[in-house]
């Protein structure tokens, strides 16, 4: 293997604001992606994206960018507060990286992100059509939680926690 070939399988996880041009490009992905996963759902509610869905970049502690070799971002991952607690948002991978470990690097790092926060736990929701994202999390050492705001209309959600050591 070449050196160049070595340096593209290299996950790097790096902090960057929540405005920065990779992250809004990754978040608009899976906005996408999530979008064709719940057209239906969608479509048939107007109503069915709750409030509070949205991350208001003020409310945000920790933005995550996983990058394959020297500068290709393949993921991105951020924390939000809500109240006490720390929320996982926007947890994405490329779907050309999926299953390389870019998930995992990106977990590890909102981890250490919440525990230089101060978090005692990392809450999260996903969806029933997201059933990787859930077995990942639940290898993960995430447990499954009641719904909570502002989940608990949205169907189809699953919500989880980790506490952190």
């Amino acid at each position: 293997m070449t050196a160049s070939a070595e340096r593209a399988d290299v996950i790097v996880v790096r902090a960057v604001g929540w405005d920065d041009a990779a992250a809004a490009a990754l978040r608009a992905a899976m906005g996408e992606e999530m979008g064709a996963r719940y057209a239906d759902r969608l479509a048939a509610r107007p109503d069915y994206l709750p409030r509070g869905m949205d991350v208001e970049p003020e409310s945000v502690a920790y933005t995550g960018i996983a990058y394959a070799g020297a500068d290709l971002p393949v993921g991105h991952v951020a924390l939000r507060r809500l109240g006490a607690d720390l929320e996982l948002k926007r947890m994405f991978v490329a779907p050309s990286h999926r299953g390389t470990g870019v998930a995992r690097a990106l977990l590890a790092a909102v981890e250490d992100a919440a525990r230089a926060l101060g978090g005692s736990r990392i809450i999260l929701q996903t969806g029933d059509r997201q059933p990787d994202a859930v077995r990942l999390y639940e290898r993960e050492g995430y447990t499954p939680i009641p719904l909570f705001p502002p989940y608990e209309r949205l169907v189809g959600s699953r919500c989880f926690e980790k506490a952190l050591t």
